[in-house]
Protein backbone atom coordinates (compact mmCIF):
# COMPACT_ATOMS: atom_id res chain seq x y z
CA UNK A 1 0.00 0.00 0.00
CA UNK A 2 1.36 3.46 -0.83
CA UNK A 3 2.41 5.63 2.07
CA UNK A 4 2.33 9.36 2.36
CA UNK A 5 5.73 10.56 3.48
CA UNK A 6 4.57 11.22 7.02
CA UNK A 7 1.80 13.25 5.93
CA UNK A 8 4.03 14.76 3.54
CA UNK A 9 6.06 15.35 6.47
CA UNK A 10 3.89 18.18 6.81
CA UNK A 11 3.75 18.30 10.32
CA UNK A 12 7.25 16.64 10.31
CA UNK A 13 5.05 18.47 10.84
CA UNK A 14 2.69 17.84 13.47
CA UNK A 15 0.93 16.58 10.81
CA UNK A 16 4.30 15.62 11.37
CA UNK A 17 4.07 13.36 10.41
CA UNK A 18 2.86 12.20 12.16
CA UNK A 19 -1.75 11.29 15.87
CA UNK A 20 -5.20 11.92 15.91
CA UNK A 21 -5.33 11.85 19.65
CA UNK A 22 -3.35 15.02 19.66
CA UNK A 23 -4.73 18.27 20.81
CA UNK A 24 -4.37 20.14 17.60
CA UNK A 25 -5.40 23.71 17.90
CA UNK A 26 -5.54 25.17 14.43
CA UNK A 27 -2.37 26.88 13.24
CA UNK A 28 -2.73 30.65 13.31
CA UNK A 29 -3.03 32.39 9.96
CA UNK A 30 -3.84 35.87 11.29
CA UNK A 31 -0.40 37.34 10.67
CA UNK A 32 -0.59 36.62 6.94
CA UNK A 33 -2.35 38.77 4.35
CA UNK A 34 -3.52 38.26 0.77
CA UNK A 35 -2.11 35.28 -1.11
CA UNK A 36 0.18 34.40 1.79
CA UNK A 37 -2.91 34.08 3.98
CA UNK A 38 -4.48 31.72 1.43
CA UNK A 39 -1.37 29.51 1.55
CA UNK A 40 -1.27 29.55 5.36
CA UNK A 41 -4.98 28.77 5.46
CA UNK A 42 -4.45 25.61 3.39
CA UNK A 43 -1.94 24.39 5.97
CA UNK A 44 -4.40 25.21 8.77
CA UNK A 45 -7.12 23.36 6.83
CA UNK A 46 -4.87 20.32 6.48
CA UNK A 47 -4.17 20.42 10.20
CA UNK A 48 -7.90 20.62 10.93
CA UNK A 49 -8.71 17.78 8.51
CA UNK A 50 -6.01 15.60 10.05
CA UNK A 51 -7.23 16.37 13.57
CA UNK A 52 -10.74 15.30 12.64
CA UNK A 53 -9.49 12.30 10.66
CA UNK A 54 -11.13 13.59 7.48
CA UNK A 55 -9.04 11.61 4.99
CA UNK A 56 -11.46 12.33 2.15
CA UNK A 57 -11.00 16.08 2.53
CA UNK A 58 -7.22 15.74 2.82
CA UNK A 59 -7.03 13.80 -0.44
CA UNK A 60 -9.61 15.95 -2.24
CA UNK A 61 -8.78 19.46 -0.99
CA UNK A 62 -5.40 19.53 0.75
CA UNK A 63 -3.05 17.42 -1.38
CA UNK A 64 -1.94 18.23 -4.92
CA UNK A 65 -3.22 16.00 -7.72
CA UNK A 66 0.29 14.69 -8.37
CA UNK A 67 0.57 13.37 -4.82
CA UNK A 68 -2.86 11.79 -4.92
CA UNK A 69 -1.97 10.18 -8.27
CA UNK A 70 1.31 8.80 -6.85
CA UNK A 71 -0.75 7.18 -4.12
CA UNK A 72 -2.95 5.48 -6.70
CA UNK A 73 -5.91 7.85 -6.74
CA UNK A 74 -8.21 9.26 -4.12
CA UNK A 75 -9.38 5.99 -2.56
CA UNK A 76 -5.81 4.69 -2.25
CA UNK A 77 -4.79 8.07 -0.84
CA UNK A 78 -7.47 7.77 1.84
CA UNK A 79 -6.28 4.26 2.72
CA UNK A 80 -2.65 5.40 2.95
CA UNK A 81 -3.67 8.23 5.26
CA UNK A 82 -5.60 5.83 7.46
CA UNK A 83 -2.26 4.41 8.62
CA UNK A 84 -0.32 7.69 8.53
CA UNK A 85 -2.77 9.59 10.71
CA UNK A 86 -2.37 7.02 13.48
CA UNK A 87 1.37 7.70 13.45
CA UNK A 88 1.10 11.41 14.23
CA UNK A 89 2.57 12.33 17.61
CA UNK A 90 1.12 15.82 17.78
CA UNK A 91 -0.92 17.99 15.47
CA UNK A 92 0.39 21.21 16.94
CA UNK A 93 2.20 23.37 14.39
CA UNK A 94 3.23 26.96 13.87
CA UNK A 95 3.38 28.54 10.44
CA UNK A 96 6.59 30.55 10.62
CA UNK A 97 6.59 32.11 7.16
CA UNK A 98 5.09 31.91 3.70
CA UNK A 99 6.86 32.81 0.47
CA UNK A 100 4.92 32.92 -2.81
CA UNK A 101 6.90 32.60 -6.04
CA UNK A 102 6.77 35.60 -8.42
CA UNK A 103 4.66 33.58 -10.88
CA UNK A 104 2.00 33.07 -8.17
CA UNK A 105 1.77 29.35 -8.96
CA UNK A 106 3.99 27.92 -6.24
CA UNK A 107 4.74 28.76 -2.63
CA UNK A 108 6.76 27.51 0.29
CA UNK A 109 5.69 27.62 3.91
CA UNK A 110 8.05 27.14 6.83
CA UNK A 111 6.23 25.16 9.52
CA UNK A 112 7.53 24.40 12.99
CA UNK A 113 6.27 21.27 14.71
CA UNK A 114 7.26 18.51 17.09
CA UNK A 115 7.90 14.98 15.89
CA UNK A 116 9.28 12.20 18.04
CA UNK A 117 9.87 14.74 20.81
CA UNK A 118 11.99 17.06 18.67
CA UNK A 119 11.01 20.47 17.36
CA UNK A 120 11.63 20.77 13.64
CA UNK A 121 11.12 23.34 10.96
CA UNK A 122 9.92 21.94 7.68
CA UNK A 123 9.65 23.62 4.28
CA UNK A 124 6.30 22.72 2.79
CA UNK A 125 5.91 23.28 -0.96
CA UNK A 126 2.47 24.17 -2.28
CA UNK A 127 1.06 24.59 -5.77
CA UNK A 128 -1.93 26.49 -7.05
CA UNK A 129 -4.41 24.02 -8.54
CA UNK A 130 -7.99 24.59 -9.62
CA UNK A 131 -8.02 28.00 -7.99
CA UNK A 132 -6.72 26.88 -4.60
CA UNK A 133 -3.46 26.00 -2.85
CA UNK A 134 -2.51 22.37 -2.25
CA UNK A 135 0.41 20.59 -0.60
CA UNK A 136 2.91 19.49 -3.22
CA UNK A 137 5.25 17.54 -0.94
CA UNK A 138 7.64 18.12 1.91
Amino acid sequence: MPRVRPLIALFALCLSAPLLAACGSTASTSSFKGVEHEVAQRIADLQSDATSGNRESICKHDLAAAIVAKLGGRKSCEEALKHQLTQIDSLEATIESVKVAPDGKTATAKVKSTYEGKTRETSVPLVKEAGGWKMAGA
